[in-house]
């Protein structure tokens, strides 16, 4: 985990490591300087009554002055490096997981949820940096403070020195303790946090729902009910961690007793031959160091306790391997339209019980115009997914161009493959930028073309601001009519040799629906179409027609061949028409 993690660091390695270098220069000076004042301390006791050597004094000032002033330019170097570093790092891993899951599979998407991989990339990622920050300077700040202020007590006090090393054993088995009982309450943290996460994404992406079906208190609870959960859970895990400073209290104010007690015992015993005045008093310093050294330390202890499970998660996602990629020597041109299922049958997960399609036999020539009709669940959209190779077949193959699919560069198939989904999204910017989706460089002359051939033209042309009107967050400002012909124009721009519409004119008029049709025969020629619909009226001009039923092809032919004949499209027909006369 670890080592994944490291792989992130990247152009950040020198601050990453100049950090602990300034850190322990710092730390260096900071032992030092109780050890002067320590002697000068000796020095005016020495003094007193006689002659001060006002010249030693001055020194051992001096001394203090520079070792102050560097122990503080060090501080501020190793605090900007860690910055650097800490924020650096935490920017590489939001972009590696980031491309990351931009290529996944929908197989891998569908692994993961969308409000944990959000969780993730925000959450997690914020509580990997802040432990990073800290393992990177305080982490060894802490230890290297203790180690030379308990080698600075023996040096100094003698056996006193036992008294601070004696406190050590106990809390770090404390710590470890704590450790063992919080670490399972933080991985239960997480998880509730990506519910959390995906009740407040569900309620505001389907807040239309919400409002019209009058469900806001229903939603409030639920939310407070996740809430709730959370903050229980999380108050059970600091009262815990709240442990820490008591504990370290109680053994900051002993040692001190202990040491104020034996030190000043022996300063009377020994008129001060075995340890004066000065070393007692930077005793109690050291002491103070050691402990604070611990308490940092706790703190760091903590934030890395509650980073793991943030940890493993994201190296969950950084590990996932894509289900689909491009093969060596991948296939980079696709030699035209046609599609070709071989045997095919699939399924969503190894583990499911059935498939979903089931024994797909089905030639398309290139340039034909397809429509596929079927009932609700009958895998409409399963099929047409194993086209661009969104999802890889179960068993057989899938061809396009007369070459299997898995040949292809992902890349160079899918700019072949236009779909334009039911559930169009247009993403925040102005109608061009959304447009230029389906091609970076295409001229507003051609984008004008494309969304004349979509029927989207009329209406763009009518806001104030035209091509350059700026579509807010998911398309709000539009209708789901606009929606869909924008996404069709996209589409186009492409120039694919096949498009897809996945019941993509079901807001539009039969009118409208026609119009784009009849763009598409006269100005498209070329293009395979595939048009999944539910009106028998968008696919009814069209070569061919597949009736899909369980997963299975059911019956293909044209709107008359399968009128009066096929149970399915005849009982589709006549409830949509109402009856009328099946010879229309």
């Amino acid at each position: 985990m670890i080592k994944e993690l490291a792989k992130s660091i990247r152009e950040y390695k020198a601050a990453s490591i100049l950090t602990p270098v300034f850190v322990s220069l710092e730390v260096v000076l900071e032992c030092l300087i109780p050890f002067i004042i320590a002697q000068l301390v000796n020095s005016i006791d020495v003094g007193a009554g006689n002659t001060i050597d006002v010249n030693q004094i001055l020194m051992y000032g001096g001394i203090l002055i520079a070792m102050a002033v560097a122990s503080l330019a060090f501080g501020a170097l190793s605090g900007a490096f860690c910055a650097k570093a800490s924020a650096g790092f935490a920017k590489n891993l939001r972009k590696d997981l980031y491309y990351k899951i931009q290529d996944f599979s929908f197989e891998n998407i569908d692994k993961f949820s969308t409000p944990s991989l959000v969780t993730r990339m925000t959450t997690d990622i914020t509580n990997v940096q802040f432990a990073f920050m800290m393992i990177i300077r305080i982490a060894v700040r802490s230890p290297l403070m203790m180690i030379f202020s308990l080698v600075m007590t023996f040096y100094m006090g003698g056996n006193l020195g036992w008294i601070f090393l004696g406190v050590v054993p106990p809390l770090a088995l404390i710590l470890f303790l704590i450790m063992i009982k919080v670490l399972p309450l933080f991985q239960r943290l997480f998880k509730k946090y990506d519910k959390l996460n995906e009740s407040i994404q569900e309620n505001v992406r389907g807040m239309r729902v919400v409002k019209s079906f009058v469900r806001e208190d229903y939603e409030k609870k639920k939310f407070d009910k996740a809430s709730t959960e959370l903050q229980l859970d999380f108050t059970k895990a600091e009262r815990i961690l709240a442990i820490n400073t008591p504990i370290m209290q109680f053994f900051f104010y002993a040692v001190l007793s202990s040491v104020l007690f034996v030190g000043s015992y022996m300063i009377l015993k020994t008129a001060g031959a075995t340890i004066n005045v000065g070393d007692v008093s930077q005793l109690i310093v050291y002491g103070m160091q050691i402990l604070m050294s611990l308490m940092m330390f706790s703190m760091v202890f903590v934030m890395i306790v509650m980073s793991i499970e943030s940890a493993r998660r994201i190296c969950e996602i950084l590990n996932e391997k894509s289900t689909l990629t491009s093969p060596e020597n991948a296939v980079t041109e696709v030699a035209d339209g046609s599609v070709d299922f071989v045997d095919v049958n699939f399924k969503y997960a190894s583990t499911a019980e059935r498939n979903v399609l089931e024994n797909i036999r089905l030639h398309i020539d290139s340039g034909e115009t397809i429509g596929i009709i079927g009932g609700t669940g009958s895998s409409k959209t399963s099929l047409v997914n194993l086209i661009s190779r969104l999802y890889d077949v179960t068993d057989g193959e899938v061809k396009v161009g007369g070459r299997n699919v898995k040949e292809y560069d992902l890349t160079a198939l899918r700019n072949q493959v236009a779909v334009v989904l039911q559930k169009n999204e247009l993403f925040t910017g102005t109608i061009k930028e959304n447009l230029r989706w389906g091609n970076p460089d295409a001229t507003d002359e051609e984008l004008i073309e494309a969304c004349k051939l979509a029927q989207a033209d009329e209406f763009v042309s009518g806001f104030p601001d035209g091509y350059d009107t700026h579509i807010e967050q998911g398309g709000a400002n539009v209708s789901g009519g606009q929606k869909q012909r924008l996404c069709i124009a996209r589409a186009l721009l492409k120039k694919p040799k096949i498009l897809i519409l996945d019941d993509s004119t079901s807001a539009v008029d039969t009118r409208t629906d026609a119009l784009i049709r009849k763009a598409f025969r006269e100005y498209i020629p070329q293009t395979t179409k595939i048009i999944i619909a539910q009106r028998t009226s968008s696919v009814e001009d069209a070569d061919r027609i597949i009736v899909m039923d369980g997963g299975r092809i059911d019956a293909v032919g044209t709107h008359k061949q399968l009128l009066g004949k096929n149970a399915i499209y005849t009982e589709v027909y006549n409830t949509q028409n109402k009856g009328g006369d099946e010879n229309a």
